[in-house]
C-alpha cells in the first residue's frame, strides 16, 4: 500500500490521515510514499510526421536502408570498417580521463547502496574501559578518609530500528535509484567518446582531402593568373582579368591556413579523447576512402527508444530516486521504533573478573514522534513532491528532445544523399567539361585558358562533393548515437556488475 504524493498535500486533516497509515502500515508492512512506475512510452509508431524514410536515393552506389526494429550493433563504428579507426577508439576506452571519472562514480553509487543495505541489520557495538579514581566521601558530606580504587568494565549494546513505515526502505531505493543513474551516466560517456572520436575522425579525412584539392586549384588558379599576366600585356585582355585572378588565387590561398587549423585542432581532440597531450600520441592517419559508409542502418523502435537511449534511462532512474525521496520525507514525519538491549559487566579487581554482582544487562523499546517542528517536516515532504514533478517534467522533455533528433537524422540522411547526388552529379558535369575543353584545346579551337578555368571548375565541385561526402558519414555516426549506441548488445550487460576498469 501507498500513500498518494499529490493527495497529501492538504493540510487539513493530515495527521489524521497519518494515524490511519501509521495503523496500516504497522499492519502490513509497507512503505509510505508513491509506487514508482516506468513511465509509458509516447504512443507513436514513427518518428517523423508522416512515414518514415525506408531507403535513401543511391549517391557514390550506395543507397542507406532503414531496417526498422533491428539491432543495433554495440561496436557500431566497425561498420565502417577502418582499422585505424577502431585503434583510436581502444586507446580511448583505455585511458579517457571522462570515462574513468563515469567509471568512478558508478563504483562509488554500488558502494553507497551496498552501505545502505547496512539499516537492515541490528546494531551491534562493544565497548571495554579501566578506570583508576580516588573517592572523596567529603562531597557527599562524610567526614571519612577517600579511598583509591580501581574499576574494569566490559559491555554489549544492540539496537534495531523497527522500519515500520518503509522509509529506510525508500532510502535504499532511492540509493538503487542513484546506481542506475550513474549506469546511465556512464554508457553516455561512452556513447558520446565513441561519437566523437567518429566524427572527429571523419572530419579530420575531409580536411585533409579538402587541403589536397584546394592546393591542386590554387596551383590551377596561379597558372591562370600567369596567362592573364601575359595577355594583357600583349593588350589583349584588360588588366582587370589579372586583379580578378588574383583575387580570386588569394582567396583560395587564404582557406589553406584555415584548413590546416582545422586539421590540427582534429588531430588534437583526438590525442585528448585517447587520454594522451597532443606532444606525446598522434592518431593514425585516416582518409576518406579508408572508410566504408554502411549500407543498412538499424532503426529501433518507439517504443524501445525509451529503454535504451542512456540519457532517456538517467532521466527515468532521476524521477525514480525522486519518487523514492517521497516515501523517505514522509517516513520522517511519522513515529520512529527502536528496539535496543544491552549486557554489561563490572569489577574492581583483575583477580576476581565480573562477580555476580557486577554483572547488568537492559532491554527496551523507544518510540518517537515529532509533535511540532514548524512545519519543517511538512515542507519537506512538499519540497520532494515538487522534486518528482520536476523530475518527471524534465524525463517528458528528454524523450521528446530524443524523437526529434531520431526524426531529424533520418530526415538529413535521406537529404543528404539527395545533395550527395547532386552533387556527384556537378562532378561529373565538370568532369566531362574538363574533358571536352582538352580535346578542343588540343584540336587548336579552345584556348590553354579555357582549359584552366574548367579545371577550376572542376576542383570546386571536387571540394563541395567532399563535404557533403563528410556530411553523409557524419549523420550515418549521429544517427548511431541517437539510437543509443547498441550498449544493451554488448556481451556484458548485468547492470549491477562492475564496469571494466581503465588503465
Amino acid at each position: 500500500m501507498s500513500t498518494s504524493a499529490r493527495g497529501s498535500r492538504r493540510p487539513a486533516g493530515a495527521w489524521h490521515l497519518y494515524g490511519v497509515t501509521a495503523l496500516l502500515c504497522a499492519l502490513s508492512g509497507c512503505a509510505v510514499g508513491p509506487t514508482f512506475h516506468r513511465p509509458q512510452a509516447p504512443p507513436v509508431t514513427q518518428y517523423s510526421n508522416g512515414a518514415d524514410p525506408a531507403v535513401t536515393v543511391a549517391a557514390q552506389g550506395t543507397a542507406q536502408q532503414f531496417n526498422r526494429g533491428a539491432a543495433v550493433a554495440a561496436d557500431w563504428w566497425q561498420l565502417f570498417h577502418s582499422s585505424q579507426l577502431d585503434a583510436v577508439i581502444t586507446e580511448a576506452i583505455a585511458h579517457n580521463p571522462g570515462l574513468v571519472a563515469a567509471q568512478a562514480s558508478l563504483r562509488a553509487s554500488q558502494h553507497s547502496l551496498r552501505s545502505g543495505y547496512g539499516i537492515f541489520f541490528p546494531t551491534i557495538d562493544a565497548d571495554a574501559g579501566a578506570t583508576r579514581e580516588r573517592y572523596s566521601p567529603i562531597n557527599l558530606g562524610e567526614n571519612v578518609p577517600s579511598s583509591l580504587f580501581n574499576i574494569f568494565t566490559l559491555s554489549a549494546s544492540v539496537s534495531y530500528a523497527l522500519d515500520v513505515f518503509g522509509g529506510q526502505r525508500r532510502l535504499v531505493e532511492e540509493l538503487r535509484a542513484e546506481v542506475d543513474v550513474a549506469h546511465a551516466n556512464e554508457r553516455a560517456t561512452y556513447l558520446a567518446l565513441a561519437a566523437n572520436i567518429v566524427n572527429t575522425v571523419i572530419a579530420e579525412a575531409a580536411y585533409r582531402a579538402e587541403i589536397e584539392a584546394t592546393q591542386q586549384l590554387i596551383e590551377l588558379q596561379k597558372e591562370q593568373v600567369g596567362i592573364a599576366k601575359v595577355q594583357a600585356q600583349a593588350g589583349t585582355v584588360p588588366y582587370s582579368n589579372v586583379l580578378s585572378l588574383q583575387s580570386q588565387l588569394a582567396s583560395y590561398e587564404a582557406t589553406i591556413p584555415q584548413l590546416e587549423q582545422k586539421w590540427v585542432q582534429s588531430d588534437d581532440l583526438l590525442a585528448a579523447l585517447a587520454g594522451h597531450t597532443p606532444a606525446e600520441w598522434k592518431a593514425p592517419p585516416v582518409r576518406l576512402e579508408d572508410l566504408t559508409l554502411p549500407g543498412t542502418l538499424p532503426v529501433s523502435l518507439p517504443s524501445d527508444l525509451v529503454r535504451q537511449r542512456p540519457d532517456i534511462l538517467a532521466a527515468e532512474a532521476t524521477a525514480h530516486a525522486a519518487s523514492a525521496n517521497i516515501g523517505v520525507a514522509t517516513a520522517a514525519m511519522l513515529p520512529s521504533i527502536t528496539l535496543s538491549g544491552g549486557l554489561g559487566a563490572a569489577t574492581n579487581s583483575t583477580s576476581n573478573l565480573f562477580p555476580a554482582n557486577g554483572r547488568s544487562w537492559s532491554v527496551g523499546a523507544e518510540a518517537t514522534a515529532p509533535l511540532f517542528q514548524g512545519g519543517t517536516l511538512w515542507y519537506k515532504r512538499k519540497v520532494a513532491i515538487d522534486d518528482y514533478d520536476q523530475a518527471m517534467a524534465l524525463y517528458r522533455q528528454t524523450v521528446l528532445a530524443a524523437f526529434e533528433q531520431v526524426a531529424d537524422t533520418l530526415r538529413g540522411l535521406d537529404h543528404d544523399a539527395a545533395i550527395l547526388l547532386a552533387e556527384d552529379e556537378a562532378l561529373s558535369i565538370a568532369a566531362e567539361a574538363l574533358h571536352l575543353v582538352q580535346a578542343n584545346y588540343e584540336a587548336g579551337i579552345a584556348t590553354y585558358l579555357d582549359v584552366l578555368n574548367a579545371d577550376s571548375q572542376f576542383h570546386q565541385a571536387k571540394i563541395a562533393d567532399l563535404q557533403a561526402t563528410a556530411v553523409r558519414y557524419q549523420d550515418t555516426v549521429a544517427l548511431f548515437a541517437a539510437l543509443g549506441g547498441g550498449w544493451w548488445n554488448a556481451r556484458h550487460t548485468d547492470p549491477n556488475a562492475d564496469p571494466p576498469k581503465v588503465n
